[in-house]
């Protein structure tokens, strides 16, 4: 099914939730990010049981140090 991913159409299998979706593409959880899914921030404690629908526009933010 396709859904945006930080505004790149992305074709994702379907039933997949949040927190496949995040092992695919960083192979780990990683610390520091925060998904949305249409607009919505998605706590980390739903993740799991959060599916992803096509369609979705879902948002990736990853916490980075420096200044």
């Amino acid at each position: 099914m396709e859904v945006s991913i930080n505004q790149k159409l992305t074709d994702i299998p379907e039933n997949q939730s949040v927190h496949q979706l995040v092992l695919s593409l960083y192979q780990s959880v990683p610390r520091g990010i925060a998904v949305a899914v249409n607009q919505a921030v998605v706590p980390r404690s739903q993740w799991t049981g959060h599916l992803l629908s096509s369609q979705d526009q879902i948002t990736l933010i990853s916490a980075t140090s420096g200044g």
